[in-house]
């Protein structure tokens, strides 16, 4: 656990000054997906971290959080961190953030990583390629910040992913965050009895939208297969030397 927590400071450092390089002046706006903050990693997470630090460093000017459907990791735990820690965020449903760029308002994304393949490509919840393709139009800078654990130099890349493929009935049917998730019919439904959804959990970013690639061993960019790998044996290198 400590040696989790010690990665996130180190990932919130570099993820700092990445943004501070990209983004000179501060008054950062940025848009997150998902949930990574203390929530789900050691520390105080990963992509979140790296908010927080904005925040603290009196940088963070805005915190789109995006409610990630079906689910609502964002609406129930990201924004909840975000509250906590007295963050200025604005919650938004995932189709709005096209017009949230069209608007100027959005001056770079964040987002973990589940698993990063040996090419750059980066598997994360779902709804995240989306905001690649959306940042990469608008020319905002789309940073990836997970441990170099996450990179699976096994997984050559994206077709090497397996996705999982959720249950239906977490689309057609809304659960209520303290209603557990037994089957279809504890929800209320919102389509019509026996409507077929596609629900996958993940989707996959190439590694040519990704503009860094943030670790606790420092930033990537350009992302690349050589650049990963590297950076994985360096990480070797200092474990050892421990």
């Amino acid at each position: 656990h400590q040696e989790d927590a010690r990665a996130s400071a180190r990932m919130a450092e570099h993820g700092l000054a990445l943004l501070d390089e990209l983004l000179p002046g501060g008054g950062h706006r940025v848009l997150t997906h998902c949930n990574t903050g203390s929530l789900v990693s050691g520390g105080e997470g990963t992509a979140f971290a790296v908010a927080l630090a904005a925040h603290r460093a009196g940088r963070l000017r805005r915190l789109w959080v995006d409610e990630t459907r079906p689910l609502f990791q964002g609406a129930r735990l990201t924004a909840y961190e975000a509250a906590r820690n007295d963050l200025a965020y604005t919650l938004l449903t995932d189709n709005a953030a096209g017009s949230l760029f069209a608007a100027g308002e959005v001056d770079a994304v964040l987002v973990g990583a589940d698993r990063i393949a040996a090419d750059g490509s980066v598997a994360n919840k779902v709804g995240t390629y989306p905001l690649a393709v959306l940042a990469r139009y608008h020319h905002v800078p789309f940073v990836v910040v997970a441990p170099v654990t996450t990179v699976d130099l096994d997984t050559p890349d994206a077709g090497a992913i397996e996705v999982e493929q959720r249950p239906g009935y977490e689309v057609t049917e809304l659960i209520a965050p303290q209603m557990p998730a037994t089957g279809a019919g504890s929800g209320i439904p919102v389509a019509p009895l026996g409507t077929q959804a596609y629900n996958p959990a993940f989707d996959v970013t190439p590694a040519e939208l990704v503009t860094a690639i943030v670790t606790e061993e420092g930033a990537l960019s350009p992302v690349t297969g050589k650049g990963l790998a590297e950076l994985c044996a360096r990480s070797r290198q200092a474990a050892s030397a421990t």
